[in-house]
């Protein structure tokens, strides 16, 4: 009979943390129990806290690696050309793309009962949400000094736009038992966003002294 090999505390905690992910995408987070987690991992509850001591420890380390994973797919991102909104167009596919691929995200981040619980969580997503409108401001703002958004738009607003286009999608797309392709409808949706913030291509001609772009 072969011997099993036994797994290192950091293989068990990457293997808690990926079932903690599967799990609450199947049943949602506020229903998952250190009891689904043991059976589902083939262990022990008390081996669970063995490598976690309490359940809101393993929601920050998930949460720390959806941060860890949301940051390595935003930069494999393809540059799409030389342009902010190629940049900005890219940034909200590549994150609308992640999100259909790690479903359990939309209902962690809408958990009222897991962020009321868990103020590290909260605050680690609200940190995280900071730092993509960032990012989303400062390519806009570079669209806007460039002549092809319209001076009067604010890039903070905007940026808040953007992120609530990902986030009202992600929970319509997990409401629908996820059936609709999320990228392509965030590539629709964004577009008439974008559009609205764009200076119109006649007026930007005549800036130009009719040239084209």
């Amino acid at each position: 009979m072969p011997v099993r090999k036994r797994k290192s505390a950091a293989e068990r905690k990457e293997e808690i943390i990926d079932a903690t992910l599967r799990l609450a995408g199947e049943i949602g987070p506020d229903r998952l129990t250190t009891e689904d987690l043991a059976r589902e991992i083939g262990i022990s509850q008390p081996g669970i806290f063995r490598h976690f001591p309490t359940k809101g420890a393993i929601w920050e380390a998930v949460g720390r690696h959806i941060g860890t994973l949301l940051k390595a797919k935003m930069a494999l991102a393809p540059n799409r050309g030389n342009l902010p909104i190629d940049d900005l167009r890219s940034l909200v596919i590549g994150q609308l793309a992640f999100i259909e691929t790690t479903p359990a995200i939309p209902a962690i981040l809408f958990s009222r009962e897991l962020h009321a619980e868990n103020d590290q969580l909260r605050a680690f997503f609200a940190s995280l949400i900071a730092s993509r409108h960032r990012h989303f401001s400062e390519l806009i703002e570079a669209e806007i000094t460039a002549g092809r958004f319209k001076p009067s738009l604010d890039s903070d607003d905007g940026a808040y736009l953007i992120l609530a286009l990902i986030q009202g999608l992600a929970m319509r797309w997990s409401l629908n038992n996820r059936n609709f392709n999320l990228p392509e409808e965030g590539q629709r949706l964004l577009d008439m966003l974008l559009k609205g913030f764009m200076v119109p291509k006649s007026h930007r001609d005549s800036n130009n002294g009719g040239s084209n772009e």
